[in-house]
C-alpha cells in the first residue's frame, strides 16, 4: 500500500433540518481496493458517499480524494446507486450518452460485453430486468474511466447471476488500479470483496480495519451486535 491517502476525510460533519446526520469523521484510507461501508439503517452511510461525491455539500469539515479537494463532482470519479438510474433510450443509447466525444465503438461494445447485454442493445433501457439494469448502470459508469467508483448497495434485491457479474466487475476494476467505495449490508459480500471495512452507527464511525480484522475481532459492541444479525438502536 501507498502511505498517500486515497481518500482523507478530516472532522467531516452533515446537518440535515437542524439534527446532526454526520459528526466529526474522520479517515484516512491508502488501501487500493474495496472499501466496504457498513451499518445499520439510518446510520449516515448513504449521506456518505453522496458526500465522497460532491452530491452534498458537508457543513464541515473537507474531503480529498486522490490528494484533491473535493467541491463537486469530478470525472475522476463515478456513482452508482441502488436505483438505477436511466434515459428512457435504448441501452446502446445509454451508453452512447455516456462517452465522451472521443468514445470509440469498440468501447461501447465492451461496455455492453461488460454488462451481459449484447443481445439487448438496442431493447429499452427501462424495460430491462433490474439485474439487467444495473449491469448497464454499472458498466455505463465505468466508460468513463474513472478512478473511483462510489457504490450504493447497487446489487440489493437483484438476481444472483447480476450479483455474481456485478461483483466480478469490481474485482476486475480494483486489479486494473481502480479505487472502491461500496456500501451493502451482505455480510458475504462485505467478506468476499472488502479489503477494508468502515463501520457507521448514528452519522458516527465505530471502527475502520482491514476486513480481517473487523471480522474476526470486531472493537466495539455496535459492530459484534450487528455482524451477529442483532438489532441496533
Amino acid at each position: 500500500m501507498s502511505n498517500t491517502p486515497l481518500i482523507e476525510v478530516t472532522n467531516l460533519s452533515l446537518k440535515l433540518s437542524n439534527a446532526d446526520v454526520l459528526s466529526s469523521i474522520t479517515i484516512a484510507s491508502t488501501d487500493p481496493g474495496v472499501t466496504m461501508v457498513m451499518g445499520p439503517n439510518g446510520a449516515g452511510k448513504s449521506l456518505f458517499l453522496r458526500c465522497l461525491h460532491g452530491l452534498t455539500i458537508p457543513t464541515g469539515g473537507s474531503i480529498k480524494i486522490f490528494g484533491n479537494s473535493i467541491l463537486g463532482t469530478s470525472t475522476d470519479q463515478a456513482m452508482v446507486f441502488q436505483k438505477p438510474v436511466l434515459l428512457r433510450r435504448s441501452v446502446i443509447d445509454n451508453l452512447k450518452f455516456a462517452g465522451s466525444t472521443n468514445t470509440q465503438r469498440n468501447a461501447i461494445d465492451d461496455a455492453l460485453s461488460l454488462a451481459r447485454l449484447q443481445d439487448k442493445q438496442h431493447f429499452p433501457a427501462k424495460l430491462l430486468s433490474g439485474g439487467e439494469q444495473q449491469r448497464l448502470a454499472l458498466s455505463r459508469a465505468l466508460l468513463r474511466e474513472p478512478k473511483l467508483l462510489v457504490l450504493d448497495e447497487p446489487t440489493a434485491s437483484l438476481d444472483p447471476a447480476s450479483v455474481q457479474i456485478i461483483e466480478q466487475v469490481i474485482q476486475d476494476f480494483t486489479e486494473r488500479g481502480g479505487k472502491v467505495i461500496f456500501v451493502s449490508h451482505d455480510i458475504g459480500q462485505a467478506k468476499r470483496l472488502g479489503s477494508e471495512i468502515i463501520f457507521l452507527h448514528m452519522g458516527r464511525v465505530l471502527e475502520h480495519s482491514v476486513a480481517s480484522a473487523f471480522f474476526n475481532n470486531p472493537v466495539t459492541d455496535e459492530a459484534r451486535a450487528y455482524l451477529n444479525g442483532h438489532i441496533i438502536i
